[in-house]
């Protein structure tokens, strides 16, 4: 509960307010019943009428302004903690941005969604309730309890009596929801990340026909989600029907005790008539605080869902230069100086050693240099680690050994939003927005529409895009539906070179285009961004055959660096692949 304090803090006096508000309300309903005891043992046996229409007019005066402080407090709880949501919300939401990839491996996609929907709405629900009947039930319940003493405290003894068995109750109940509603939510992380599988695969699982299949394994975990609801829903629902029947047992005890009582003539039917009252307060009391209990339980089950993202440590910390030392790029150190950086590589891999999961090395021992202007190309089976070194490259996680240099400076030391912004990037699996053609390439970052129409020339998607109706303005559908896959690729390519990035990368950018669409693509390439240091990612050879440096990976290793001829001659994994693409057998075979 400390972490949520931050949050409640802007609303204290908001809040003060609103509780005052519910007290005031409180008070009227406890004024109520002694006022109707006044007015039967009092003022009925006098017969003045005039008192009784005027304690009538109290009472009603009372009802009005515990209706009216109950429905202004009420809409304030209610704005007060949609105000803490939201801020809680927007913390949670920028905490998953800027979450390591190792840690959104962790906590999961369909982990994050259900902590920014369903745990964020028990956590509102919690404090609105809080506010609603945190005060007002303990008021009345303890006022309650107060004032019948007052009044009949042979009658209150029998009521106190009752009291520690709902107690017990409403503390058994809580002690065992919270770790149930916990596990719920985990339970509903896995349903949303089956269904969003289901939902972006939907085209290869009606292709496939595992429908059905898919169905089951949607049902399956729906039931395990059910019988969970079920278990926590039972267990909840114990609380009500425990508490009005010690409670009732206790209002039976009450009414026979008082029968006694006004049969002695030790006390009046007015202040039976008037506890019977406050007893009925007293139920619907503990009725609420027991409703609260189960929501807290929900409430503090997401609460640490929650926290553990917002608390989760920062893993990508910028290192100070000054603490970075005062190691530079081999490739560096050997070149002669001249008093500028000419010689210093843009991008520098040495000696890189990377594991996801930290059991077995994704990449081995890659070293490579690249000098603005030059390209690389990086082929391999797939698994072979291709996507691997981008991912470093952008530092989406740290290396295990080695280092990463961009123009001489160790990757760990550069500003996230100065590395990125050298970059421009097609990723395997990229993505289209649901807006217009112009504003897929732009991506919210200012671009004129002059430099968009020629990225998009050079990407070769000009001619699509002046074909369909409004041109930069056509629309594109969620995902791209309505484009081909050469056109979602072409649509990409333009957004990667609108920015006339520094460094452009191309992960299997070109795989859904056709062999003269790829030429004329990286024609353009190399005629107007001769300055921008290339690195291409394909499954084709004629894609990189043109390329300064080609690195070959198999299992992570380096099976072979250099040029197209010298591979061809040195390296036996890229002359497999050369004569299984180019349709011509190797020239070392003859």
């Amino acid at each position: 509960m400390r972490g949520i304090l931050k949050y409640i803090k802007p609303y204290r006096a908001y809040m003060l307010l609103t509780l005052f508000l519910k007290f005031a309300a409180a008070m009227m309903d406890l004024l109520i019943p002694s006022l109707l005891a006044k007015i039967i043992d009092d003022i009925v046996p006098v017969g003045e009428v005039r008192l009784i229409f005027l304690w009538g007019g109290v009472m009603l005066v009372c009802a009005v302004l515990s209706v009216t402080t109950n429905v202004t407090a009420n809409r304030m709880a209610e704005v007060s903690a949609g105000g803490m949501t939201k801020k809680l919300r927007h913390d949670l939401f920028s905490k998953v941005t800027y979450l390591s990839a190792r840690q959104m491996d962790d906590f999961t996609v369909s982990s994050a969604v259900s902590r920014l929907t369903s745990d964020t709405y028990n956590v509102n629900r919690m404090l609105a309730r809080m506010q609603r009947l945190g005060v007002r039930g303990p008021i009345l319940l303890i006022g309650g309890i107060l004032i019948t003493m007052t009044m009949e405290p042979k009658l209150t003894l029998v009521l106190v009596t009752a009291l520690p068995f709902i107690i017990l109750i409403v503390w058994a109940v809580t002690k065992k929801s919270i770790p149930v509603y916990g596990r719920q939510q985990n339970v509903l992380d896995e349903m949303v990340r089956v269904l969003q599988e289901n939902i972006t695969g939907v085209r290869v699982i009606r292709a496939l026909s595992r429908t059905d299949y898919e169905r089951k394994r949607y049902d399956g975990v729906n039931e395990n989600l059910a019988e969970i609801e079920q278990k926590a829903g039972r267990i909840s629902a114990f609380s009500s029907p425990a508490t009005t029947l010690v409670l009732n047992l206790g209002l039976t005890a009450v009414i026979i005790t008082g029968a006694y009582l006004v049969q002695k003539g030790e006390t009046g039917p007015g202040a039976i008539i008037a506890f019977l009252s406050y007893f009925t307060i007293i139920l619907n009391a503990m009725l609420g605080i027991t409703k609260i209990f189960v929501m807290c339980s929900k409430g503090l089950a997401s609460l640490d869902r929650i926290f553990e993202v917002l608390d989760a440590p920062e893993q990508m910390l910028v290192v100070p230069a000054e603490k970075a030392g005062k190691e530079i790029p081999l490739s560096a150190a050997d070149a002669p100086q001249t008093g500028n950086n000419e010689n210093v590589p843009v991008i520098e891999f040495r000696d890189v050693t990377f594991s996801y999961n930290k059991k077995g090395n994704h990449l081995s021992h890659i070293s490579f240099a690249l000098r603005q202007g030059e390209s690389l190309g990086i082929i391999g089976a797939t698994g072979s680690g291709k996507s691997t070194i981008v991912n470093l490259l952008f530092r989406f996680y740290d290396v295990d050994e080695g280092s990463i240099w961009i123009n001489g400076r160790r990757i760990d030391t550069i500003p996230y939003p100065e590395l990125r912004q050298m970059f421009g990037v097609v990723f395997q699996n990229d993505y289209l927005m649901a807006a217009s053609m112009e504003e897929n390439i732009d991506f919210f970052r200012g671009i004129g529409r002059e430099r968009i129409m020629e990225a998009a020339s050079h990407a070769q998607a000009e001619k699509f895009i002046r074909e369909k109706e409004g041109n930069m303005d056509a629309k594109v559908s969620v995902r791209g539906n309505n484009l081909s896959g050469g056109q979602k690729q072409r649509i990409m390519i333009a957004r990667a070179l609108a920015a006339k990035p520094r460094i452009l990368v191309l992960d299997d950018a070109s795989s859904a285009l056709d062999y003269k669409t790829d030429a004329e693509l990286r024609k353009k390439l190399h005629r107007y961004y001769q300055d921008t240091t290339t690195i291409t990612i394909a499954q084709r050879i004629s894609s990189i055959q043109g390329a300064d440096h080609i690195l070959v990976l198999e299992d992570g290793k380096c099976s072979g660096y250099g040029t197209h001829k010298e591979l061809l001659e040195s390296c036996q994994e890229y002359g497999l692949i050369y004569e299984l693409q180019m349709g011509q057998k190797d020239f070392r075979e003859g």
